[in-house]
């Protein structure tokens, strides 16, 4: 059985996108941190910086959003959500999947950090700023790069897809200028049904349906 700790509509919403678009059974388990769910021993030793997600997959237990994804792509998706190893398109999909999680992503993480994530002695919202400055260039490269296909690689949906489209729906809650294609791309994705049920189910554990 798959076990999935998170909060909704954080990075935790990647990994129930992609195990509701592989159509397997799995567990949410809503991490409270609000309640110190998160610095409970219990749960640090699944995840020991007491970050979300972290899944448990039977034996095995991973953090590391980008990780998670690869793993369940490659464990169960029978050939979907990931072009073939090898190819021009793996390569792509590896430099997409890259520049989301460190250029892309990383803004966000610092503006989360010192909105309210870190101890109030360690917040410093001069960083904002910059923060903002490092989204919106990372975020017109991006733009650049969108091809006319449906998804990233084509017209069939990949995990970088799924990355990509969660990491836009994140900066339009922290009310960043998201480019016309990339805007397009979200509300696209969104759609989905798989989406529709991933966000259902983590609101539903978290008693907010």
């Amino acid at each position: 059985m798959i076990t999935l700790y998170g909060i909704p509509r954080s990075r935790s919403l990647r990994i129930s996108w992609i195990l509701e678009e592989l159509e397997l059974d799995w567990n949410y388990q809503f991490i409270d941190f609000a309640q110190g769910d998160n610095r409970n021993p219990e749960f640090l030793a699944i995840s020991p910086e007491g970050k979300v997600p972290a899944l448990k997959d039977d034996g095995l237990v991973m953090t590391e959003s980008a990780a998670i994804a690869y793993h369940l792509a490659e464990k169960y998706g029978n050939g979907d959500l990931l072009p073939a190893p090898g190819s021009d398109e793996s390569a792509l999909h590896h430099q997409w999947m890259s520049f989301i999680v460190t250029e892309l992503e990383q803004p966000l993480w610092t503006m989360g950090k010192h909105k309210f994530a870190l101890p109030e002695a360690y917040r410093h919202r001069e960083f904002l700023g910059v923060a903002v400055f490092e989204f919106d260039k990372a975020a017109a490269i991006a733009e650049g790069w969108m091809p006319d296909s449906a998804f990233l690689l084509g017209e069939e949906i990949s995990i970088a897809d799924i990355m990509l489209a969660q990491t836009l729906m994140w900066a339009s809650r922290f009310e960043q200028k998201i480019p016309p294609k990339l805007s397009a791309y979200m509300e696209r994705m969104s759609k989905r049904a798989s989406f529709t049920a991933a966000l259902n189910k983590e609101l539903a554990g978290a008693g907010k349906a």
